[in-house]
């Protein structure tokens, strides 16, 4: 498909359609919550051998590391395609494609593959960054590109490192939250309805942009957004109404790549990053109006705890995530301490490199740089696999794009291709 045909694509879902999002949907990175985490039940518990049933794959999503994103019946996502980044949309119920819109010409920036942000899905709109910086809002119904701005040009952003912009956004009522990560504009809320600024967070030595994505948490009835940025930014905390940096942590950053989602609840902060200079941290957010503060309530260095970039969960009162620089030996933390539950010595079921995680029904499932699929009990007593399968028609490429589960199914994008699976327990 060429890029005239991807345009000509771009056409309406249905005659007066309205794009609701249900209760069981992903509507964008790390699901409804922003945390890795499903809200749904009645799933398998254990996986049969193979594998659960697959309902069916389909091809054309292009290149690129990005997961969907499921809305009001439709799968969107990224990709590069014919030298483009598109922004796509397909039907839920059989992966057919809706339509599809470039945006961007593809940079050859990094990992030559693709669009690395997974879409956010509001009020019939949906929002992704480029590899280049672009960020773009699209109609959800049609496809039409309602505006774009772009990180570099309008905010004189740029990366802390060579790979290219890669985070999701996180859009909060009338606001986009993104980082183009310049020390001027570090990070930026911007209109949903018109992509105008509402503020800029100016943050000294901010490092450029990390490649983590923000989070909301509220403390001492403040809202604020959480990110990383460079390894002299840290993770920071930004007020919400205004983007006044509250408060940094720079111990755990490194200056490659930072780039797992902060992990928050209540007034904690779990976070981590991989290569040999990063490590983990439990931080407590404490303060108000006059200031806030980041104690350190437990640290680790590299070589004893690091997620590198397959993601962690809350599944109650422990976190979850793969251990270890480009690789995911499955680990479970407890959040209140910071103390390790268990840690294995190798990825789970025969899962090799970066394991990405999410969590639904009380179970973890990891998808494996390998292709290997992983699914685990969050048991902060002990580890257990339930069962595993292999992704099919392997892309040849790295198996890095974090799962999604929505509506009873598993979704795992692969480059061009997209599987899907279905994980109901049909007892339920």
């Amino acid at each position: 498909m060429n890029a005239a045909s991807l345009l000509i694509a771009a056409f309406c879902l249905a005659p007066g359609a309205e794009l609701k999002i249900g209760p069981a949907d992903w509507p964008q990175w790390r699901g409804p919550n922003r945390d890795g985490v499903s809200q749904e039940t009645g799933l398998l518990k254990e996986w049969p051998e193979g594998g659960p049933k697959k309902l069916w794959t389909v091809s054309g999503c292009g290149g690129g590391y990005s997961s969907p994103a499921i809305a009001g019946g439709f799968i969107f996502g990224s990709g590069k395609v014919d030298g483009k980044e598109v922004i796509w949309c397909r039907k839920e119920a059989d992966g057919s494609q809706v339509w599809a819109t470039p945006f961007a010409d593809a940079k050859k920036v990094g990992y030559d593959e693709g669009v690395r942000s997974t879409p956010a899905i509001h009020a019939g709109k949906v929002i992704a960054v480029g590899v280049g910086g672009e960020i773009v809002c699209l109609d959800a119904e049609k496809g039409k590109i309602l505006w774009l701005k772009n990180f570099t040009k309008d905010f004189k952003g740029r990366m802390m490192s060579g790979w290219g912009y890669s985070e999701s956004v996180l859009i909060d009522g009338d606001k986009v939250i993104c980082t183009p990560g310049a020390d001027a504009a570090a990070v930026v809320a911007l209109k949903v309805a018109d992509g105008s600024t509402i503020w800029k967070s100016a943050i000294e030595k901010c490092g450029g942009a990390g490649y983590a994505s923000p989070v909301k948490m509220t403390v001492g009835g403040v809202d604020m957004y959480v990110t990383l940025l460079g390894k002299s930014g840290g993770v920071v905390g930004v007020d919400a109404k205004t983007g006044k940096l509250l408060w940094r942590y720079t111990k755990i950053m490194n200056g490659t790549a930072n780039i797992p989602t902060a992990v928050v609840k209540d007034n904690l902060v779990w976070c981590s990053t991989g290569y040999g200079d990063g490590g983990s941290a439990l931080l407590k957010i404490s303060g108000g109006g006059s200031g806030f503060q980041a104690e350190e309530l437990k640290y680790y260095s590299s070589k004893d705890l690091q997620n590198h970039h397959g993601g962690m969960v809350l599944v109650g009162d422990y976190v979850y995530f793969g251990n270890r620089h480009n690789n995911g030996h499955p680990v479970c933390v407890e959040l209140k301490s910071g103390e390790i539950q268990w840690k294995e010595s190798q990825g789970a079921a025969g899962g090799s490199g970066s394991g990405s995680v999410v969590a639904a029904d009380g179970m973890l499932i990891f998808r494996y740089e390998n292709g290997k699929v992983a699914l685990v009990k969050a048991n902060p007593k002990k580890f257990e696999v339930m069962g595993s399968f292999k992704i099919p028609e392997p892309s040849g490429k790295p198996s890095w794009q974090h799962p999604v589960v929505a509506n009873g199914k598993l979704y795992l994008r692969d480059q061009d291709k997209m599987h899907c699976y279905d994980i109901k327990n049909p007892g339920s």
